[in-house]
């Protein structure tokens, strides 16, 4: 963060301005320590994921890179370290979570996207539990489109039209199936349901045409024009199979919402005011708008029209006693009237301009029954933290004031006004783009061109402000000539760390404000400030104390915790508590319950699906106690911000790709490299040997020398009585099972996976047992090693398997928490020489390596192999330093 360079650049301003001074009794000095203190109390992060492809296939893998970082200072984050990211599909379910360590808030990994996922537009979210206090405005959410060739065989491709009569919107969907060779599906039965906000609204049934086409429609009321929903259409195709399709209903109506935003908040009688319009359509992107501005008379005052993606401006001065509205014209011809916000009758206008290239220039304009009522302060914020406070007499209607941007940092600076009074009066974001904040970022040794199989190595050299820099670096290589670049709307490190992180709502093609620093994207930038501005903080807030305290605290490592009661809730200090597992070896651990019950076991690291035990005893070693785990809720799902990124027709979108990734998947598939499900026939069971279901059986499920069912148990108190004489060869002593054959070595339990030793056989109640397999032959046992010398008890319960959290009897309860993924490696062959025989290559992602640290030089080598595609490829390197100043460069190469 700059603080200080603020108040060198202020100095140079005209005499109306003077600095802000400290005072222990000036109230406003007390309000921004309000703010402070709420800064230091509440850091916020953001996170970015740097993406191997801006699309994909199912069949691919998606690469991610993860940064976070703290607001506060834009320096990678420790305040958390643990991330979540998750695979989001189109009806808001997730499909996929991986939990990853964040070591100095940075992380990797990946979604195996198979064959048992449909097509479709998928989100991909990441967030940490802390940044859950702030809620998922602020969340990592990228829509990316998810396309299927290799295991579909009915492809959609629909067209909407849209009616209105009496109040209702009509919605006609055109939906065309084909085979993935583009001949339709004709006179095949189809039938569908339709469902917006959650709700059937159609449903019903119908034949294709000889074009593979049917019509669906339905009908919305105009009050819920923009809701979204989907067609879930299933046909019966050939030996009576059936297809389910999904296809997503964007809106029911091609209405056009138009909105004006006074500059800095409001309209005030003769004094002239800049107004930001943003015109969005049913899909939710910007659509050029042209009206004009007409008083209460009917006389027109101005003309306006929007410039670039249905934002633009007017500048217009209100009169006393006039009312003004907005009579727009729409492609369609129809026109929409809207009043404008009435003015102000005595106020405060600030006018920002932001298009200059050296400085920001700003306005600040006083009604006249305003002046000489003492000292307005223009407080300047970046990340929320102020970076800087000007004290501005009241003197002149007037004044004006420029800030020079080298000397601000990269970001959304947010300008607040006061009124002598304290009152924020006034507000005004901008975004300044300072080359000084970013890394340059070169690649050494890089050829125009290249041939297939060629090895490419390189140099990264990094420098920050001309000197050599230590990053962390990833870096995608595509082949741009099959994955045709998004780079408007691709991930992008610049566009989520310093842009979309700070804004609420879905902005469209954020990338294109990160081309260059021309005047006409400055220009357009500050549109998109002045129409979708939005703080983090209120003033109003600040002000009253009014912010709700945290619910979630950081994650600083792993853990199982909870809390140890009396039967009837009186919480147990000073009990003992064990916690076990044999995941990668026998593991258990003791502590003691604090004065409230309370025990955790803290910086354990585990990875995904590992099952414990958790036992618990009062201060006499009694075991007739409950145990409360702690449990974080899991993060809701919210509707899709990014409407605008919604593709009705994913497979059609991207179908030059999916159609060459099929074959690439197929290849993979005859080598035993890519897993492909297959679907059976249905078959009618007439009998069923019961076995055991959910067993964590090494053997297999069932393949035992003896079983136990739940009706076998039903009249014992304890599973000792329950096994006493049931089973050949076993017996019971002291509470523990043995073999007759090694009578020394007592049977080790396997409860739900998670070896509990020998002990704790009647620990169990038999009311929660599904079965008991009992492995007493060699054959059986071998599988286990040395843990099986005096044979095996798989007991499963009837909720094993099914929930993280199960309470068999008291003093016991298991639990299987999140735990870290297990990352995979990408995988990058090597070539000897081009002529090496092997298998066609022909990936698509050509390399990924999210870790490229540079060393103190700058410098850092890497190599990578070109693969059988010719084409454009295409290098995309993302990276940030420990300055937190951030890098992304794109270079091409031709591969012949």
């Amino acid at each position: 963060m700059k603080t200080k360079y603020l108040y060198a650049c202020l100095v140079l301003l005209i005499c109306t301005f003077s600095f802000a001074f400290r005072l222990a009794d000036d109230p406003f000095e007390a309000l921004l320590k309000k703010l402070s203190d709420f800064n230091e109390e509440n850091p916020q992060e953001k996170v970015h994921l740097h993406l191997d492809k801006p699309y994909y296939a199912i069949g691919d893998n998606i690469w991610f890179k993860a940064y976070v970082t703290d607001n506060s200072t834009n320096q990678l984050s420790k305040i958390s370290n643990i991330l979540y990211v998750e695979l989001i599909n189109e009806n808001d379910s997730v499909k996929r979570q991986v939990k990853l360590p964040l070591e100095s808030g940075l992380s990797w990994g990946d979604f195996k996207l198979t064959d048992t996922l449909p097509e479709g537009n998928y989100r991909i979210r990441a967030y940490t539990q802390w940044m859950r206090n702030a809620g998922p405005d602020y969340f990592f959410d990228k829509t990316i489109k998810i396309g299927n060739a290799w295991t579909n065989k009915v492809l959609t491709d629909t067209k909407y039209t849209y009616s209105s009569t009496n109040n209702e919107e009509h919605v006609n969907a055109v939906v065309t199936f084909t085979d993935k060779k583009g001949q339709p599906y004709a006179n095949v039965p189809v039938s569908y349901n339709v469902r917006l906000k959650d709700k059937t609204v159609e449903r019903g049934k119908g034949l294709t045409n000889a074009q593979g086409a049917m019509t669906i429609s339905f009908s919305s009321k105009q009050a819920e024009a923009n809701v979204s929903g989907r067609i879930t259409a299933t046909l019966t195709i050939d030996n009576k199979e059936k297809v389910v399709k999904t296809i997503p209903v964007k809106a029911t109506s091609d209405a056009v919402s138009v909105q004006f935003f006074p500059e800095s908040g409001n309209l005030t009688e003769d004094l002239p005011s800049r107004v930001g319009i943003k015109a969005i359509n049913s899909a939710g992107l910007g659509e050029d708008v042209s009206g004009a501005v007409i008083d209460q008379d009917g006389s027109e005052v101005l003309p306006f029209k929007t410039s670039h993606q249905g934002m633009g401006s007017f500048i217009i001065n209100p009169q006393a006693g006039r009312t003004y509205t907005a009579r727009i014209k729409l492609k369609d011809g129809s026109v929409q009237n809207i009043a404008l916000p009435k003015a102000l009758t005595a106020g405060y206008v600030m006018t920002v301009n932001n298009s200059d290239s050296s400085k920001v220039n700003i306005k600040l304009l006083i009604s006249e029954s305003l002046l000489n009522k003492g000292e307005m302060k223009l407080v300047i914020q970046h990340n929320n933290t102020v970076s800087g406070v000007l004290k501005i007499t009241t003197i002149k209607q007037v004044s004006t004031l420029s800030l020079n941007k080298e000397e601000l940092p990269s970001g959304i600076i947010h300008f607040t006004l006061f009124s002598p009074d304290n009152i924020p009066v006034g507000e005004r974001l901008i975004f300044n783009n300072n080359p000084a904040e970013l890394m340059n970022t070169e690649l050494l040794n890089l050829k125009p061109s290249y041939g297939i199989r060629e090895n490419v190595p390189l140099e990264l050299m990094a420098k920050d402000n001309g000197k050599p820099t230590i990053g962390s670096f990833s870096i995608a290589v595509t082949n741009a000539s099959i994955v045709d670049p998004d780079a408007d709307n691709e991930s992008n490190i610049l566009t989520s760390l310093l842009l979309t992180s700070d804004l609420k709502g879905y902005i469209e093609k954020p990338n294109q404000y990160f081309r260059d620093n021309s005047k006409q994207t400055r220009e357009h930038l500050d549109q998109l400030m002045l129409t979708q501005g939005w703080s983090r903080v209120l003033w109003k807030d600040i002000m009253g104390n009014t912010f709700a305290k945290p619910v979630f605290q950081a994650e600083k490592s792993l853990k199982v915790s909870g809390t140890v009661t009396t039967p009837g809730g009186k919480p147990i200090p000073n009990g003992k508590v064990t916690l076990f597992s044999n995941a990668g070896g026998i593991f258990m651990i003791d502590t003691l319950t604090d004065a409230k019950g309370h025990f955790n076991f803290d910086n354990i690291s585990f990875g995904d699906s590992t099952k414990f035990v958790v036992q618990a005893r009062n201060a006499k070693d009694k075991k007739n106690v409950e145990i409360n785990l702690d449990q974080i809720p899991g993060q809701i799902v919210t509707r899709n911000k990014n409407t605008g990124d919604i593709e009705v027709n994913v497979n059609e979108a991207i179908q030059s790709y999916i159609i060459k990734s099929e074959g690439y998947f197929n290849d993979l598939t005859k080598r035993g490299l890519l897993e492909r499900s297959y679907t059976l026939d249905q078959v009618n069971i007439v009998q069923k040997k019961i076995q055991a279901k959910n067993s964590a059986n090494l053997n297999g499920a069932g393949r035992a020398d003896a079983i136990l069912k739940d009706t076998d148990l039903g009249y014992c108190t304890n599973l000792s009585q329950c096994l006493q004489g049931r089973v050949a060869g076993l017996l019971i002593r002291d509470g523990k099972a043995y073999l007759m054959r090694s009578s020394n070595t007592p049977m080790q339990i396997i409860l739900d996976g998670t070896n509990v030793g020998s002990d704790f056989l009647d620990n169990i109640q038999p009311t929660e047992v599904a079965t008991i397999e009992v492995l007493k032959s060699v054959g059986n046992t071998a599988i286990y090693g040395s843990q099986g010398g005096g044979g095996i008890l798989i007991i499963t319960t009837k909720r094993g398997g099914d929930s993280s959290y199960v309470r068999y009897a008291p003093g016991i309860v298991t639990t299987t928490p999140s735990g870290y993924y297990a990352v995979r490696q990408f995988y990058s062959p090597k070539y000897s020489t081009p002529q090496q025989i092997r298998a066609a290559d022909k990936r698509t992602t050509v390399y990924w390596n999210p870790h490229l640290p540079t060393s103190a030089a700058g410098s850092a080598k890497f190599n990578f192999y070109n693969t059988d595609e010719s084409g454009t490829y295409r290098v995309v390197i993302e990276g940030i330093n420990a300055e937190g100043h951030l890098a992304r460069k794109v270079y091409t190469y031709d591969v012949k």
